[in-house]
């Protein structure tokens, strides 16, 4: 085997000779993939088109041991590390150029304690194929709003989705984690063991290692009252305003997401998504105020199993488009945020491109902000901007767009962010970052010290060690 010229974390080059790579590539039961390989263009893309980055090595693991290894092999000659979960990161952390791709794609294993109400899941697993199983017992937990999100990236950046107005948030749901630390030792996380690194995973992202698996709290979940409410751009504002208002006062059952799109036809359209997760006659109930409104052009709003709710925005999220986000929290939805996002909507460059306000939720709210990393607990929702596209050549009138969108929105904005929806250091700023953290983040600065002092999980939404 050649020898190899990889990435440092620091940036510089180092040539590892190819006996080192073969002895590397031997201590593994997964594959390891260098450019030219014929599995290796497949294994570095991830769900967003625009990400091309090549790494110098691929480390596909197939268990803790394949993991360990590869964080001993990164420590060891002190290499640029990133890690694909389910690989549906929007930023791209997931690969790195240079360096040393940790991916756990083919950890993919379900196993659902039904006496219980548990569930143990691998960290390259995704949310499709975790309610596949979890639902297969009646059972699930909060787990986002596209089933092709990785349960990992989700869980570790605190997670919003349908479920959270009764169970909370994904990483509220959390009981225990197999982590995998800088120094190659395998940890259990939970509020009995090693409790301080649990509430840092928490909503912390992957700062602090690798986590092989997740402890879910499962909760019963059979068919629910879900869908999508459409209405003409002409009445966007008034439909805007009155998401607003319903979801300020919505029992613990429903959560919401209001938001702009074009439709097939492309008509530009306003949409409220509801799920009821409840008694579907009491759901009838409490969202027929809601259907009558406008009315709608449309009402899509019917009885489904919980597993057809988490595919209703799949089409907005297709793999392989060009994905650029910008999102923040927000306490309230003002008349004037609801103004400029209906004014600058109108001149949006692409069809695919999606803006949302997606509700935490009456649970996530009522939980402290110290209690988890996670701390922007007191917004009534994310605000976001999912731009997606297909020409390369449009990304420059795509990306500036968006920016501008998320400039003009920035007053209205909590000054917190999801840190799943940014990017690195390199593009977002390291007091972006910091926001995102709010007051939990010299706690989380604390953590990074004790458990990966030289930084070696850095290719993320980076919380620097102090020393």
């Amino acid at each position: 085997m050649a020898d190899l010229s990889m990435t440092t974390s620091t940036g510089s080059h180092i040539v590892i000779e190819g006996t080192t790579v073969e002895t590397f590539k031997t201590s593994l039961r997964g594959e390891l993939l260098r450019p030219g390989d014929t599995d290796y263009d497949e294994a570095r893309k991830v769900w967003n088109g625009m990400i091309d980055k090549r790494p110098g090595l691929i480390a596909r693991c197939t268990g803790v041991a394949d993991v360990i290894s590869a964080v001993d092999f990164a420590r060891t000659h002190q290499l640029l590390v990133s890690v694909r979960g389910g690989g549906h990161n929007i930023p791209g952390n997931a690969v790195c150029n240079g360096g040393l791709m940790i991916d756990l794609a083919c950890m993919r294993s379900v196993r659902v304690d039904p006496g219980r109400r548990t569930a143990r899941a691998e960290g390259g697993v995704t949310w499709g194929e975790f309610d596949h199983e979890t639902q297969a017992f009646g059972l699930a937990t909060t787990g986002g709003s596209v089933s092709d999100t990785g349960i990992a990236g989700l869980t570790l950046g605190g997670g919003l989705g349908w479920l959270a107005g009764k169970c909370g948030l994904t990483c509220d749901n959390l009981l225990s984690a197999d982590v995998v630390t800088a120094d190659g030792k395998l940890l259990v996380a939970s509020t009995s063991e090693h409790s301080d690194l649990f509430w840092g995973l928490r909503g912390g992202g992957g700062n602090f290692g690798i986590v092989t698996s997740f402890e879910y709290q499962l909760h019963p979940v059979g068919p629910v009252l879900a869908g999508m409410l459409l209405y003409p751009f002409a009445k966007a504002k008034e439909a805007l305003a009155y998401y607003r208002d319903f979801a300020k006062a919505i029992p613990d059952e429903v959560n919401t997401m209001g938001g702009l799109l074009t439709s097939p036809d492309g008509d530009l359209m306003a949409v409220i998504a509801v799920c009821y997760n409840g008694s579907l006659d009491a759901g009838e109930r409490v969202l027929r105020p809601l259907r009558e409104f406008g009315p709608p052009v449309a009402d899509q709003i019917r009885p489904m199993a919980y597993r057809e709710v988490q595919t209703q925005l799949d089409a907005a999220a297709v793999r392989g488009r060009r994905y650029y986000i910008k999102s923040s929290f927000m306490r309230s939805i003002s008349d004037d945020a609801i103004d400029a996002l209906i004014d600058r909507f109108a001149n949006v460059p692409s069809p695919h491109t999606l803006v949302f306000f997606q509700q935490l939720g009456n649970a996530a709210n009522r939980i402290g902000a110290p209690e988890t990393a996670f701390s922007q607990r007191d917004a009534l929702c994310e605000w976001g901007c999912l731009s997606s596209w297909v020409d390369p050549s449009a990304d420059g009138a795509n990306i500036r767009w968006t920016r501008e969108l998320a400039e003009a929105m920035q007053p209205f904005s909590s000054g917190g962010a999801y840190i799943t929806q940014l990017g690195v250091e390199a593009e977002e700023g390291a007091d972006r970052i910091k926001d995102a953290f709010g007051p939990n983040y010299d706690r989380l600065v604390a953590l990074k010290d004790k458990y990966d002092p030289t930084n070696l999980f850095r290719h993320n939404q980076n919380i620097r060690p102090a020393r």
